[in-house]
């Protein structure tokens, strides 16, 4: 069968190609998979396709056919992406981060517009259009800045900090500048006061329903089906809520993304946050690179040609201008220094949202997309140049002291970031008595269940728990098993603990796990997949039951207890392992000598 022959098929295997071979390989290489996706699309675009396909003719066949036919399955990503920012922006993360969110992060976004705003209209544009490109050009690429703290592991120092609070703003900018961008839109009628009030009108009465439906509708919804204990029903159920509440905002006239948005604050505090994220990244990731792909796609790398020292002025304006502001600002703030450069350098390239910023200019007719091709390669190429200046930021760090914190910064990490001790896998009658038992002594901890009658009970009692699979090793790390330093199995279903024991054990070996077991034949089992201490409850059942009756039979209480703490020691160091092989073997050989008495 000829290529051509597979039609629209040929599209998908493209964009499925770039997503499960390019970006692995481009990872690899050091960038992320939204530079990924970009540079795939340019590759792919009718500037460079074109010269490689000349020496390669064979390669004429797999031209991208249309990038018109996927932008409205590419604006499901955005939306996907405003509705985890959404979870995201808990009021005590927030909180937690009101100084550099609120006081540096806010600053930076109005003195970077009005700056780039203000150049824009010396070039020419209207109030509307600089407007636009100085709202676009102030944000940066969460994605890409995350990323590389996160790898490095800096998300909890100084600069990470800094920078996680800027951007933390600016994602909650966006749903205010996309409202914006529709309030001016030339296809608008009466003052920009009129249509600006009737939008927050509009704005605020959606929002009150979305408000009014997740916490009456959509969080009991969730509880319902979450009852089945059917993934793929709650996978359809969540992406109904992501898609269905930006299509309900949309009909009031708003964009899918601000409902979404709400939508997703809404559900920031329920049980579920963390099932839903662990659900909807893959989607998100899939969707999101598609919007990017095409981004590349579209992109008008002629200029490059005619317009180059242009291009690469607006480049070097955006970094340099942002990167000036954010230090600035930092400092009149008293931050430290050395921080608040590194930061600043980071902050500098232009974001992901710029890109959106530009195509609802472009869908509302604000800007052509001759006027803002140019932005949209100085954005582009900032964002290329991301690793670069963050090796830069690296050297210039030096070995610079840790000074502590002024009383304006923050002293802790954002609640998601912050270590939870142990988190607790099972919180039946064993998962909460081990919870009260670490509250006592001032450990944190996060619990984990798949059953909501559970959740509803341990909600009541003040522990957070949330829903969720804990034999899915990417809802495990969404609930900080990268930073936990133990893991507790407390199910009473012998093949699940086995199967999160495997998981945990090969994702982190260094993560000590402690696991209730059946019996002596599964604890062997447990030590074999990797489980650090294993607590067989017939045993500890045993030596209960028999402590009492020594007891009850006239034992004195301080001998009975010796007695059966001396039995459980036997048991632990028969049980102990400091061998994996060596223990297996005693077990066997104790099994098999119980069989023979038997």
């Amino acid at each position: 069968m000829a290529i051509e022959s597979v039609g629209n098929y040929k599209d998908i295997l493209l964009i499925l190609g770039t997503a499960g071979v390019a970006i692995p390989l481009l990872r690899k290489l050091g960038l992320s998979s939204i530079l990924g996706f970009l540079l795939t699309g340019i590759v792919l675009g009718p500037h460079v396709f074109p010269w490689i396909a000349s020496f390669v003719p064979m390669l004429e066949s797999f031209r991208f056919s249309s990038a018109t036919d996927y932008a409205s399955l590419a604006e499901l990503g955005i939306v996907l992406l405003l509705f985890l920012i959404g979870l995201e922006l808990s009021p005590e993360r927030l909180m937690t981060l009101r100084h550099l969110v609120f006081g540096l992060g806010g600053s930076q976004i109005v003195l970077s517009a009005l700056v780039f705003g203000a150049i824009a209209m010396a070039m020419g544009f209207s109030t509307a259009q600089a407007t636009v490109i100085g709202l676009a050009l102030a944000l940066s690429s969460t994605a890409i800045v995350i990323q590389l703290l996160s790898e490095e592991k800096r998300l909890g120092s100084q600069a990470g900090r800094i920078s996680f609070g800027v951007l933390l703003m600016q994602d909650l900018a966006v749903v205010p500048m996309l409202l914006l961008v529709d309030v001016m839109s030339p296809a608008a009628e009466g003052s920009v006061w009129a249509k600006a009030g009737l939008a927050i009108v509009q704005a605020i009465a959606a929002g009150s329903f979305i408000v009014i439906v997740g916490r009456y509708l959509l969080t009991p919804l969730l509880r319902i089906v979450a009852a089945q204990q059917n993934t793929d029903v709650f996978m359809a159920t969540v992406l109904f809520i992501a898609v269905g509440t930006g299509a309900l905002a949309a009909t009031a006239g708003l964009s899918m993304a601000l409902g979404a948005f709400i939508a997703g604050l809404t559900l920031a505090e329920t049980e579920f946050r963390r099932a839903i994220e662990a659900i909807l990244e893959p989607f998100k990731g899939l969707l999101l690179g598609l919007f990017f792909l095409l981004v590349g796609l579209n992109l008008n790398l002629s200029l490059l040609e005619t317009a180059w020292a242009k291009v690469l002025a607006l480049t070097a304006m955006m970094i340099g201008v942002k990167s000036a502001i954010t230090y600035a600002a930092a400092s009149i703030m008293r931050l430290p220094r050395q921080s608040s450069f590194e930061a600043a350098l980071l902050l500098g390239p232009g974001g992901e949202f710029a890109f959106v910023m530009f195509a609802a200019a472009a869908a509302t007719g604000l800007l052509t997309t001759a006027q803002s091709a140019p932005w949209l390669l100085a954005v582009t190429l900032s964002m290329i140049l991301i690793p670069l200046i963050a090796k830069l930021a690296s050297i210039t760090r030096g070995r610079v002291k840790r000074a502590s914190l002024r009383a304006n910064q923050v002293r802790e990490l954002p609640p998601e970031q912050a270590e939870a001790a142990v988190i607790i896998a099972g919180f039946g009658r064993v998962g909460s008595l081990v919870a009260d038992m670490l509250k006592e002594n001032n450990l944190s901890f996060t619990g984990i269940d798949f059953d909501t009658e559970n959740i509803a009970i341990a909600k009541k009692a003040g522990h957070k728990v949330y829903f969720g699979d804990a034999t899915d090793i990417e809802f495990l790390k969404r609930c900080g098993l990268a930073k936990a330093k133990s893991v507790a199995v407390t199910m009473d279903n012998p093949a699940r603990v086995e199967e999160i024991v495997r998981l945990v054990h090969k994702a982190h070996p260094e993560t000590r796990i402690i696991a209730r077991a059946r019996d002596e034949r599964h604890a062997m089992k447990l030590y074999e997949a990797g489980v650090s201490e294993a607590v067989p409850e017939t045993t500890e059942a045993s030596l209960q039951l028999a402590e009492a009756l020594l007891v009850e039979t006239g034992i004195p209480m301080g001998l009975a207890i010796a007695s059966v703490h001396e039995k459980r020691d036997s048991y632990r160091k028969l049980l102990g392992r400091p061998n994996r092989r060596e223990q297996a073997a005693q077990m066997r050989s104790r099994l098999k000598n119980r069989m023979k008495k038997g």
